[in-house]
């Protein structure tokens, strides 16, 4: 399906999604517990260095044997709420603040072991998992990155959402939401060109948020067992009544981008391109990765470190472009 046209590829270099040219794990072992935002669940997670090309894989250790779920498109079994990725009957839900982490700060091979059903929730945002992957710091492995380039448009719609994914020499995003809310309105950011210290500083930090006639409804149904006002961001009619108070006046636009980073973090490389959302969500960012792998024309999967192009047999969700072609 691709020509090696390397030769032609002069701006290659130009992508700097990740630190370096070739893939990473974790330098050590660490860990952290909390509970899950849905479940209420108290939970451990332990991630590992892993070895090149085994990408990220979450790992249920509460079952009988434990159960392997690799993060990658047909891994996902729900976008309600939040992102949840299944294998047979075990489960591993909200997992995008940790991914938009991993993705920022360039890790791709890690191996996270959990002894419960949901990512801790910590407080809200990705800030948490930046400091433990900071902690363990990286070790640079000897394999070139793979990254998915952006040729040509790709557009997804749904009534009044939409998201266009444009080519681009880096990974940009922009994003606006549009909320009936006096304190939120319609906010918007536009064309962050997104690195680890750009999330650092103006991504990760930004928490998850609702409405409290929305949570009062989502108790009542046994979910967001685990939400409090150390975690959520919750708004009345009015105001944010967490006495902490907002972080940044947009907080919610970013903390939208910080999903989208972690729910693109599935596609299992990086990704080159515009990505341009109009009222999205986890259901959205999950049609436009379907649309992504429905469109192989659309794209190159390439290593920069050597511009050469490489064939569908390298990309980790081959089964799922075999699926849908």
């Amino acid at each position: 399906m691709f020509q090696n046209v390397a030769a032609n590829l002069k701006s290659a270099s130009a992508f700097r999604v990740g630190e370096t040219l070739n893939q990473k794990t974790i330098a050590e072992k660490v860990a952290c517990t909390g509970v899950g935002l849905h479940t209420g669940e108290a939970v451990q997670m332990v991630l590992h260095p892993a070895r090149p090309d085994s990408g990220i894989v979450f790992v249920r250790t509460d079952f009988p044997y434990p159960v392997e779920i690799p993060v990658r498109p047909d891994s996902i079994s729900s976008t309600r709420l939040a992102t949840t990725l299944g294998k047979g009957d075990a489960t591993v839900s909200t997992v995008e603040h940790v991914l938009a982490a991993l993705y920022a700060l360039g890790i791709d091979n890690v191996r996270i072991e959990m002894d419960g059903p949901e990512v801790p929730v910590m407080d809200g945002s990705s800030a948490p998992f930046v400091h433990l992957l900071r902690a363990a710091g990286t070790f640079e492995q000897d394999c070139s990155r793979r990254v998915l380039k952006i040729r040509r448009p790709i557009e997804v719609r749904d009534g009044e959402k939409r998201i266009r994914l444009l080519p681009s020499r880096s990974f940009k995003v922009s994003y606006a939401v549009d909320f009936a809310h006096p304190l939120i309105g319609r906010q918007e950011i536009r064309e962050w060109k997104i690195d680890a210290a750009h999330f650092e500083e103006e991504i990760a930090h930004a928490r998850t948020f609702g409405f409290l006639h929305e949570v009062e409804a989502l108790w009542k149904a046994g979910l967001a067992r685990g939400g409090s006002f150390e975690n959520t961001v919750v708004l009345d009619s009015h105001a944010v009544i967490n006495r902490e108070g907002l972080r940044w006046e947009d907080e919610f636009v970013r903390h939208k981008v910080l999903d989208l980073i972690g729910d693109l973090a599935v596609l299992g490389m990086p990704l080159q391109g515009h990505v341009c959302v109009e009222r999205g969500g986890h259901a959205m960012h999950q049609k436009l990765i379907v649309a992504i792998l429905e469109n192989p024309s659309a794209w190159q999967i390439i290593e920069p470190a050597t511009g050469d192009f490489l064939g569908l047999d390298v990309i980790p969700f081959g089964a799922l472009v075999r699926a849908t072609a």
